[in-house]
C-alpha cells in the first residue's frame, strides 16, 4: 500500500517520516511538489522543514503548488492525510482545516520534547490511543502558536475538530506548560470529517524507542489500518 510523501524545495523531514511509515508496516514514496495526480496513492504526510525558507509566510508557497489540487483531493475522498509542523501549516494555508498558525509568543524558534493529550480519537491518526491519554513528543518550530476567533474556534468544538493539546506530563492542561502561546494550548487539529490531521509535533521523531518515544508510530499504524479500508 503506498502511501506518498511530498516533497517541496526546503523540507528536511521527508526521510524521517518514509522512516517511520516503514516501521508501521506502509510503503512511503517520495512525490515531488510538481505532481498533481495522486491517486495511486491511498494516503498522504506532507512532512516538515522550512519549505521555500519560510518566506512570506510558513507554508504560504508550498500551499499555492500543484501537488496540493492531489492533496485536496485526497482529502474530500476521505484518504487518510497528516501534516506535521511545516506541513502542518501548509495543510491550513491550504484550507484542509480552520485557524492559522504564526509566530511563536517568544519570537523564538523552539526546539524540544513536550507532552500532548489526545483530544479526539476518532481520528484515523488517533485510533489507537485513548482520549485523555498523554503522548512524549517533540516539537521544532518557530510559527506554531495556532490561533483561531472565536466564533471559528466555537465551530472547530462543537465539529469535534481540536485533536491534541499540550500538556504536562500528567495530561493537565496549564499555561505554563504551552510552549508557544497556542491558544486553548491547541497542538493539532483536523477538518469536519476527521480524515485529515494537522499538528505541530513531529510523531515521526517520536516512533522508536531509542529516540527516547515511540509514542508517535500509532499514529502511522491508524493511518495505514484506516487506508487499507478504503
Amino acid at each position: 500500500m503506498k502511501i506518498a510523501v511530498t516533497k517541496f524545495l526546503g523540507t528536511n523531514c521527508e526521510l524521517d517520516v518514509c522512516h517511520a511509515i516503514k516501521l508501521a508496516g506502509g510503503n512511503p514514496e517520495l512525490v515531488f511538489f510538481t505532481k498533481d495526480n495522486l491517486d495511486e496513492y491511498k494516503g498522504a504526510v506532507i512532512p516538515g522543514g522550512f519549505s521555500y525558507g519560510d518566506y512570506l509566510r510558513a507554508g504560504a508557497i508550498s500551499a499555492r503548488t500543484p501537488i496540493i489540487k492531489g492533496l485536496k483531493k485526497m482529502v474530500e475522498e476521505g484518504k487518510p492525510v497528516l501534516g506535521i509542523c511545516n506541513g502542518a501549516q501548509i495543510g491550513l494555508e491550504a484550507g484542509f482545516s480552520k485557524g492559522t498558525l504564526t509566530n511563536n509568543i517568544n519570537a523564538r524558534f523552539i526546539c524540544k520534547w513536550v507532552y500532548i493529550r489526545v483530544e479526539n480519537n476518532k481520528t484515523p491518526f488517533t485510533q489507537y490511543y485513548k482520549k485523555g491519554e498523554v503522548l512524549k513528543i517533540p516539537i521544532a518550530h518557530a510559527e506554531g502558536r495556532f490561533y483561531a476567533d472565536d466564533e471559528t474556534l466555537d465551530y472547530m468544538y462543537k465539529n469535534n475538530m481540536i485533536v491534541f493539546k499540550y500538556c504536562d506530563e500528567t495530561g493537565e492542561v496549564t499555561e505554563e506548560v504551552n510552549p508557544n502561546g497556542s491558544i486553548d494550548n491547541i497542538a493539532g487539529v483536523c477538518n469536519e470529517n476527521q480524515n485529515c490531521v494537522l499538528l505541530m509535533p513531529h510523531p515521526e521523531r517520536a516512533s522508536e524507542k531509542i529516540l527516547g518515544s515511540d509514542d508517535g508510530l500509532k499514529m502511522f499504524k491508524g493511518m495505514l489500518d484506516y487506508a487499507k479500508k478504503i
